[in-house]
């Protein structure tokens, strides 16, 4: 569908023009570079961007240095950033370049006429520097020296030297110098150490010894050697260079000691007879030189990685091959020529030629090679061995280009002249290289270096392209998803090469890489790939179908197991991408099943997977589909059909979800009431509710009258089509939940319907559940009725014996169950046997329901059995009267043995409360011992009394007060009697009546004393302070004849009657029983238990230190 689309959608339509009846041109919506439409603005600002880059900084970039000289320069070195400048006048100028500003100055004492320098020699460390001269003399110079020092063994003219960069880098306390090789003039080769320690007994010249000497004893130009593996050195490889040859020397060191020396003697020795590897280049110059390049040169145990030998023929490069099982290790060696140099006009007449000369010098860095002319330098590529840089130096006239060197542990590089200094800045020097290799196909370095994403969009184009040519469609596909390649062309490209696999793996690469926002395009390649994936799908089982005799059906069948292992992933990955609809009518189309199902799961349309399974009747499956998702409206939705043709599943299925709502399940439920059922399974629909009431505490008045619904209905098992029986059995089920249900808390009451379950069970035929409802609902004669209607003798016994706070309703059933056995049984002696299964009933109880003529000997024993029972009773009841009797005398004897009692009191006892004698006035003495003046006991005793008795106290202590106020008390006519102890009277003085000032004000208010009284009661807070100890001790301890109006004495009227006088006794004797029931303080020990020891407002200064 999409292919047609794709091939066809911007071509013109047959027969049509573009004016008539031609659509639009298509409009890029994602996939080409800019975000914008072309009618956008914006899109011109965007295109402006990629197209004007900035411009890239130049590769290198010549700079002079300033430096002060005082005499022309021959000769100068650098390494590890220290740098040594040798003069006319035979002065070495030391500058480190971290401390630029610091010059020091090394004088050879030697002069001009008798010392010309003619090369410096500096190790890598920066800490060896040697000084030969055209006359053969050589000194050593060893940084922090403070002079040089001749090398008088040194007798020859240095050309070369090959430093020991291992070991002199590895090691920066070292002051020997370790094996090195020296190439002189004459052509010989010597193997020498050196050692800046100071030792008396040796010199710096620890050894020398010549090794080789070549054939043709030319200068010896260029020295280089390298010791490999870098870390287990087994074989050395040397390069020598002369003004026309190379040669390579491999082989085997002799050993290599810390101190060094003779390492290289034996490996010279094995070419005395055998000629090295030499490659000559025959030239007119006389001179040359040799470089190599290391990517980690400031690294001890590196490996140069190129080589590079400057000579009149041209530049002779190659890489260095240390794992070269032969002795050439230089691999891929090629000659470069000199580019054509026209001279510098700038140049004096006498120094231009016609012809290009050769270069003065030259340097390698990582891609380019430096060579050093006598106007310019210029820098050649050497991946393509094209001219990519060339500037003029600004040379002063007559001023003479000396060198290049080069600081091969920084990867610094200098030119100089005679007077001045320059360096060589390597700023960008890999801004073409990715140009390079991409012309040379090298795509994958091009990458590495590519600086910008047009310049990796660039590649990558071309990359895929070139896959394409080649027929690697897999390949570039990928590439095609990550350029800026139409995306028309693309596909258009691939179709027509009917590589549709491809073309599948690049749209699946470009949506990976189609931004988030761009939901259009996103949705529309995701929804290619599914109909790409569905189409693959069918033809590998066309296939599989054909070839099904071949062997090849293996490798489809698991061609086809990955395919469709890759459109379930792309499903769950691009779910969000694709439109549902879309995708099922594609996957219908196809006929994909499988598919259907698993997107639909993907996301999350479990409805339609679940409408699948139920149409293709998988009630399993089904149900499966429904526990593994979350929505609880899918139980809902599917419940009444998966209920009824899987009924065990489905409740297993909801028993597993907490959250579910019973009371939407109901419908579903009832499908399970009038279906045919096998009787030995059982019901699933009673199940799940049985959970619902019991293990999730339901409590819906409408799940427990289904429940009940679904007991009652089910069909009883009776002997005949006609019978109505009840059947225990079948019953039980619906008993059990009856008497098991939980019921309400507040009311007490089950949660079903009493009236609604007493319909169904009646309308069932149910009995003992009726009986068992009509018990629930309290209505006992009911059930006991119903019981015996039915015959249920046992029943009705046990429903008769549910009232057991009413025993007279429970006789009452009993009452009925006897006369149901008497009556309507007729069995006497069954009636004699009832009667031994209860308690409330008697053989007189029943004998009324006994018919008029029956027969007495049935229960003659029983008769008389309770007449029997009746007497022993009577006796029972004369022995616990005679007993009543004889307790009654012996409390009366009690009590006047009681009135009897005395103790005797010591005539200087004092009170326990005040401590004063006791015999000065009225007292009580209490069987503890504990002795009290009347008024202190009272003032005691009112503290521990309780409310009620304070309250009761003063309601006596007012009625005393009526008799009181009618006649004043003549304390004088009171002569000394008293009744417990003779003692003299009290002061008149101080004796105080119940008319104090505390009862004065009451009494004298509105309405006398009825009105105090009641005032008084009402003043709960103040009950204590009301009762008056003295005036109240003196009405309780008086004699009734002695209180004014009451008594005969002391000369008063005796105008009271017996009655009053009587009632005045009682008051006071009622007083003296709750002021005197017990000792106050003994009592106040457990009174005050919870009280502290010091009273709110009390001060106690026993605790004081």
């Amino acid at each position: 569908m999409f292919d047609e689309y794709v091939e066809h959608a911007s071509a013109p339509a047959p027969g049509s023009t573009l004016a008539q009846g031609s659509l639009p041109p298509l409009q890029y919506e994602g996939f080409e570079p800019s975000p914008y439409d072309q009618d956008d603005t914006r899109a011109d600002i965007f295109l402006d961007q990629v197209e004007t880059a900035p411009p890239s900084a130049p590769i290198f970039q010549l700079g002079e240095v300033q430096c002060p000289l005082s005499a022309p320069i021959l000769s100068l070195v650098i390494s590890s950033d220290t740098l040594y400048i040798g003069l006319a006048t035979n002065l070495i100028i030391q500058i480190e370049l971290s401390r630029g500003d610091q010059f020091i100055r090394i004088q050879i004492p030697r002069k001009p006429t008798e010392f010309s320098i003619h090369k410096l020699f500096l190790d890598p460390s920066g800490r060896h520097l040697l000084v030969t001269s055209l006359q053969g003399e050589n000194w050593y110079f060893y940084k922090g020296w403070k002079k040089p020092r001749q090398l008088k063994s040194f007798k020859m003219v240095i050309e070369s030297v090959a430093w020991n960069k291992a070991a002199l880098l590895s090691s920066s306390h070292s002051t020997s110098t370790r094996e090195m090789l020296i190439g002189a003039r004459n052509g010989t080769i010597y193997e020498a150490v050196l050692d800046a320690e100071e030792d008396f007994f040796k010199s710096q010249e620890r050894y020398l010894q010549p090794v080789f000497t070549l054939p043709e004893r030319h200068p010896v130009t260029g020295l280089k050697f390298d010791m490999f593996p870098p870390l287990d050195p087994k074989r050395a490889l040397i390069l020598v260079t002369t003004a026309t040859r190379i040669y390579q020397f491999v082989g085997i060191p002799d050993r290599r000691s810390e101190e060094g020396g003779r390492v290289f003697s034996a490996m010279f020795a094995s070419y005395r007879d055998t000629a090295p590897k030499i490659v000559e280049l025959p030239g007119s110059v006389e001179y040359s030189e040799l470089h190599v390049y290391s990517a980690n040169a400031d690294q001890a145990y590196s490996l140069p990685r190129t080589v590079a030998w400057m000579n009149a023929a041209g530049i002779y490069h190659g890489n260095l091959d240390f794992e070269s099982s032969t002795d050439d290790l230089i691999d891929s060696a090629q000659l470069l020529p000199y580019p054509a140099v026209m001279a510098s006009p700038s140049l004096s007449p006498s120094r231009q030629t016609q012809s290009s000369p050769p270069p003065i010098s030259m340097s390698l860095t990582e891609f380019h090679f430096l060579l050093l002319y006598r106007d310019r330098v210029l820098g050649i590529s050497n991946l393509n061995e094209e001219l990519a840089y060339e500037e003029l130096l600004p040379l002063k006239p007559n001023e003479q280009v000396r060198g290049l060197t080069t600081d091969p542990v920084r990867k610094t590089y200098w030119v100089y002249t005679d007077q001045s200094i320059w360096e060589i800045g390597v700023t960008n020097e890999h801004r073409d290289v990715w140009k390079i290799y991409l012309n040379k196909g090298i795509y994958d370095a091009a990458l590495q270096y590519a600086n910008s994403a047009p310049q990796r969009d660039q590649i990558v184009s071309a990359q895929a392209q070139a896959f394409f040519k080649e027929g690697r469609y897999f390949q570039a596909a990928q590439c095609y998803a990550q350029c800026s390649v139409s995306f028309e062309k693309v596909t258009l490209q691939f179709l027509d090469a009917g590589e549709r696999d491809a073309l599948r793996s690049y749209l699946i690469s470009r949506l990976e890489r189609t931004r988030k926002f761009d939901l259009s395009q996103r949705m529309m390649l995701a929804t290619w790939l599914v109909e790409f994936y569905l189409s693959k799908c069918n033809e590998l089982d066309d296939l599989v179908a054909s070839e099904s005799v071949s062997q090849d059906v293996d490798n489809l069948l698991a061609e086809r197991a990955i395919l469709e292992d890759d459109l379930r992933h792309f499903f769950e990955t691009y779910k969000s991408n694709l439109d549902p609809k879309t995708v099922y009518e594609l996957i219908q189309g196809h006929g994909r099943t499988d598919m259907y199902l698993h997107y639909a799961t993907a996301v999350g349309d479990f409805e339609r997977v679940v409408e699948h399974w139920i149409m293709e009747e998988e009630w399993a499956k089904a149900i499966d589909v429904v526990n593994r998702q979350s929505n609880v409206e899918l139980y809902y939705r599917f419940a009444p059909v998966l209920m009824r043709h899987a009924p065990k599943e489905t409740v297993d299925s909801w028993l597993r979800r907490r959250d579910l709502d019973p009371l939407r399940l109901v419908p579903a439920l009832l499908r399970l009431q009038h279906v045919p059922r096998d009787p030995l399974s059982p019901n699933h629909a009673v199940r799940y509710l049985n959970h619902v009431v019991f293990e999730q505490g339901n409590t819906s008045r409408t799940i427990h009258n289904l429940i009940i619904t679904f007991y009652a209905s089910t069909p009883l098992s009776s002997a005949g089509p006609s019978s109505t029986a009840s059947h225990p059995e079948d019953d039980g089920p619906l008993l059990r939940f009856l008497s098991t249900a939980p019921s309400d808390p507040s009311t007490g009451k089950p949660y079903y319907d009493l009236d609604y379950a007493l319909r169904l069970c009646k309308q069932g035929g149910r009995i003992q559940p009726c009986v068992h409802i009509y018990s629930k609902m309290g209505l006992w004669e009911n059930s006991v009725d119903l019981a015996l209607e039915k015959g249920d003798l046992e029943l009705a016994k046990i429903n008769a014996d549910m009232p057991e706070d009413d025993e007279q309703l429970r006789k009452k059933l009993w009452l009925k169950i006897a006369k149901y056995v008497v009556q309507d049984k007729q069995d006497i002696k069954m009636a004699m046997r009832f009667l031994e299964n209860t308690d409330l009933l008697k053989i007189e109880d029943i004998l009324p329901f006994f018919p008029d003529f029956v027969v007495i000997d049935d229960f003659k024993e029983e008769i008389c059995t309770a007449l029997e029972g009746y007497s022993a009773h009577i006796d029972a009841l004369k022995a616990d009267m005679d007993d009543a009797t004889k307790n009654a005398e012996a409390i009366r004897q009690d009590i006047a043995a009681l009135q009897k009692r005395f103790i005797t009191v010591d005539a200087t006892e004092k009170c326990s409360s005040c401590a004063l004698a006791l015999m000065t006035r009225q007292f009580y003495v209490f069987p503890c011992h504990h002795t009290f003046h009347a008024d202190c006991l009272i003032g005691l005793t009112k503290e521990f009394l309780p409310a009620h008795a304070l309250r009761r106290i003063l309601a006596l202590q007012t009625e005393l007060m009526k008799t009181s106020q009618t006649t004043a008390i003549d304390r004088t006519a009171i002569a000394t009697p008293s009744l417990i102890a003779a003692h003299p009277a009290r002061n008149p003085s101080t004796q105080r009546t119940l008319l104090s000032s505390n009862f004065v004000a009451a009494a004298t208010a509105t309405r006398g004393a009825n009105a105090f009284g009641r005032n008084i009661l009402s003043a709960g807070d103040r009950l204590r302070d009301l009762i008056i100890p003295d005036a109240l001790a003196n009405l309780v301890t008086a004699p009734v004849g002695w209180i004014p109006g009451v008594g005969f004495g002391g000369g008063t009227k005796r105008d009271a009657s017996e009655k009053d006088a009587e009632k005045v006794e009682q008051i006071r004797r009622e007083l003296e029983d709750l002021l005197a029931a017990s000792c106050p303080m003994c009592e106040s020990v457990v009174a005050g238990i919870d009280k502290p020891f010091v009273q709110p407002g009390e001060v106690d200064g026993s605790w004081d230190l």
